[in-house]
């Protein structure tokens, strides 16, 4: 009897089990984005708005969808999750390029497919147009550029090329700015210097006015202040020593 019951018993679990319904592998899925089964690259204007959209294939039942920007989730309505989802990136501008988004399936987050925004534009470049600095200190002259793909950047003082001089001129540059050091600026340094950023979607310049003033001339403060101290105090002791005159006086 104890067999029987534990046959039984093994019967109605195994029955159980096949009774279960079990969901389905995501294994099977495949997400495609603008028909791209993979990562790619998308390169676009400034501007114009694009569209993505994300299908789930291979699908028996109703899928989420979700989508992210970078590490950012982002928010979409309740009627464009399931099985297909579409985001619209409007205006595209600078901010976008590089930046990945990636479309996800809700249940296995490790299903998705990805692209990366390769914003293309011109040369954009700004920085301080006016600088003072007295004869001998360092000035430094910061470009700030931006542009996709990168452009070629060339110094120029007073509409011409700019000629570098060993322990005088420091160049520095970076993918979003270019650094022009004087070091103990002399009078011969004042002009206009012209940041000029070429690329093969057109090209930049950006004007800095450097004014060079004349050395100031350094005052002994402190032997100033000590002789105004001592200057004080005779006229003090003067006036203290006279006292009894000024009084027969008045």
């Amino acid at each position: 009897p104890g067999e029987v019951s534990r046959a039984a018993f093994v019967g109605r679990v195994w029955l159980r089990i096949l009774k279960c319904p079990c969901p389905p592998s995501s294994a099977a899925l495949e997400l495609s984005v603008n028909d791209h089964a993979a990562d790619f690259t998308l390169s676009t204007e400034l501007g114009p708005p694009i569209s993505l959209s994300c299908l789930v294939h291979n699908n028996s039942q109703a899928e989420e969808l979700l989508w992210y920007r970078g590490d950012g989730q982002v928010g979409l309505q309740d009627g464009n999750k399931v099985n297909i989802s579409n985001i619209c990136i409007s205006p595209v501008n600078e901010s976008d390029n590089g930046v990945t988004f990636s479309c996800r399936l809700a249940r296995d987050r490790s299903v998705q497919v990805s692209v990366i925004l390769d914003v293309q534009f011109p040369p954009q470049l700004s920085g301080e147009e006016s600088l003072l600095v007295e004869e001998g200190k360092d000035v430094t002259l910061t470009c700030n550029s931006k542009s996709n793909p990168q452009g070629q950047t060339t110094w120029y003082k007073d509409n011409h090329s700019l000629t570098l001089q060993k322990d005088h001129h420091e160049l520095y540059q970076t993918s979003e700015f270019f650094r022009l050091s004087i070091r103990k600026a002399q009078k011969s340094d004042n002009g206009t210097y012209s940041c000029v950023v070429e690329s093969p979607l057109g090209n930049g310049a950006r004007d800095f006015h450097l004014i060079v003033e004349d050395k100031k001339p350094v005052f002994p403060t402190e032997a100033i202040i000590a002789a105004a101290v001592v200057v004080a105090i005779t006229i003090f002791f003067g006036v203290a020593a006279r006292k009894d005159k000024i009084f027969k006086v008045w």
